[in-house]
């Protein structure tokens, strides 16, 4: 989980082994509790959102002791109350952010699908504009870091004292307490607290990449109060998070990455990094090493470069522009553009995102506290992806001597629920697509919507015309595509062109 970033077939075989459950009628218009006014967010303003926030436990387990705030943002339907079709409430996704806006989401949809709905988003607990937010290092995604891959003893000594210190600073003062209820279960009981507070008899859920497996620890928790739910780019809940966030992602972020390059080959006329595969990487390999002697713009060292570039195995959006910036630096020397998509990937300066992250995913599951796994696994992976294996493994160790003590993950079962649409595209890096195929087996009234060759990812809707084509129509008609026998996708949507080279 290297990224912290804010972007058909039909069959004909009905699976009857499982009885259907019945779906909930349309729902009424709920009668909210929560007072609701203008966003101060320019972009929720311009959306005609409206903002609120809402007080709930820090500690569920003693609901009457000390309260936290939740920011919520809501884009209301705008069909008749006759067609209204209830809420949709975004499971937010730890690895992109806040999920305060959410909401905007909705009117991506074709055929005006999104306006029978109000699309509900919060900033989960721990993540500005919530309150508190955790902050324990700004500084932490700097310049002048040790080199991911240690060549010596003293360097890989030097990034687990780093490591060490994060975990450390992150566990001091007021937020201690806050640590121990960042779980992705106290996330799913905001979600009870927020339904309720809405008014809503059931929810229907829309969840993106590591949100997929907050929504999926809901529905276990709360299966009658889910009435539809979109899935996009599916966590394997067997695997958290060690595995999943570690490394089950660094081969295919490793092939992805490969993939960029012979995108750049092929508009050689465009980038002029080289006119095939193999140029490209050695261009690649020959100023990554330029810029471990003398960084680039005086601030873009190896570690930086690699962060910076290593957004393109997760979109296939971003690879115009960082070929620009790649170009422009071979080229013009232009190191002060890699230094601004620096400032802003990494959000430099801020450490919201990753101090809540973590405080998530190192807690919602055991890590191993022996580093001599941590290194046996990297090093096995790194021989088979060396460009993207040992920065993931430094930007989850802090896992290892994490302050909060690890619960025990919720088995996750999707057996009540009345039904899901699940999406991945088959070269997703950052949640593989076994964890959509392992998801599909636990929620077995759902259907897999596969994009083969795709490596996006959490990228609905707005990315695929079938894709979204198929969301809008389940959203409206609460219609899933046929499910049909086997470990395998249910419909299959043609990957979306890939993009144009912009010079």
């Amino acid at each position: 989980m290297r990224r912290l970033l804010t972007a058909v077939a039909t069959s004909t075989f009905l699976l009857l082994t499982v009885p259907a459950i019945p779906a909930a009628a349309t729902p009424a218009r709920p009668a909210s509790t929560i007072a609701w006014s203008t966003c101060t967010d320019t972009t929720l303003a311009q959306a005609g959102a409206e903002c609120g926030t809402l007080q709930v436990p820090l500690n569920y387990a003693q609901p009457a002791g000390t309260q936290i705030t939740l920011a919520l943002s809501r884009i209301r339907h705008t069909v008749p109350d006759s067609e209204y079709q209830g809420v949709v409430l975004a499971a937010p996704n730890p690895l992109g952010g806040s999920g305060y806006t959410d909401p905007l989401q909705g009117a991506l949809l074709p055929e005006n699908a999104g306006a029978a709905y109000d699309w509900v988003g919060f900033a989960r607990r721990g993540l500005s504009p919530s309150i508190p937010a955790l902050s324990c290092e700004p500084g932490y995604f700097g310049y002048d870091r040790p080199t991911y891959e240690p060549a010596t003893p003293v360097e890989e000594e030097a990034w687990l004292d780093r490591t060490e210190g994060y975990a450390q600073a992150c566990d001091t003062g007021s937020q201690s307490a806050l640590l121990d209820h960042m779980k992705a279960t106290d996330t799913a009981a905001d979600m009870e607290t927020i339904r309720t507070a809405l008014g809503a008899g059931q929810l229907n859920i829309y969840a993106h990449s590591y949100g997929t497996y907050i929504a999926q620890v809901y529905a276990t928790l709360h299966p009658r109060q889910v009435r539809r739910m979109v899935l996009d780019s599916n966590v394997d809940p067997t695997r958290v998070w060690y595995d999943a966030a570690n490394f089950d992602q660094n081969v295919q972020m490793q092939n992805n990455l490969e993939l960029w390059f012979a995108w750049l080959a092929s508009h050689d006329d465009v980038y002029h990094l080289g006119a095939t595969t193999e140029a490209v990487t050695q261009q690649w390999d020959d100023q990554l090493a330029a810029v471990t002697t003398a960084p680039a713009g005086g601030a873009i060292g190896p570690d930086e470069w690699i962060d910076i570039f290593l957004v393109s195995p997760y979109f296939q959006a971003s690879w115009p522009f960082l070929g620009s910036a790649f170009s422009g630096w071979v080229h013009d020397g232009d190191g002060a553009t890699l230094k601004a998509l620096f400032d802003q990937l990494m959000q430099y300066g801020n450490d919201n995102t990753y101090a809540a992250l973590l405080a998530e995913v190192c807690t919602d599951a055991p890590w191993p506290s022996d580093w001599a796994k941590w290194q046996a696994d990297t090093q096995a992976t790194a021989a088979l992806a060396p460009t993207t294996t040992w920065g993931n493994t430094w930007f989850n160790a802090p896992c290892r001597t994490w302050g909060a003590e690890a619960g025990t993950p919720v088995k996750v079962d999707g057996s009540k629920v009345a039904g899901a649409l699940l999406i991945d595209e088959t070269l997703d890096a950052a949640t593989p697509f076994e964890g959509s195929l392992e998801a599909r087996s636990l929620f077995p009234h759902s259907s897999l919507v596969s994009v083969p060759g795709g490596t996006s990812n959490g990228a609905t809707p707005g990315s695929n015309t079938c894709v979204d084509a198929t969301i809008a129509a389940y959203l409206t008609t609460g219609t899933l595509p046929t499910r049909v026998p086997g470990r395998q996708a249910d419909r299959e949507c043609a990957a979306s062109p890939l993009p144009t080279p912009t010079g």
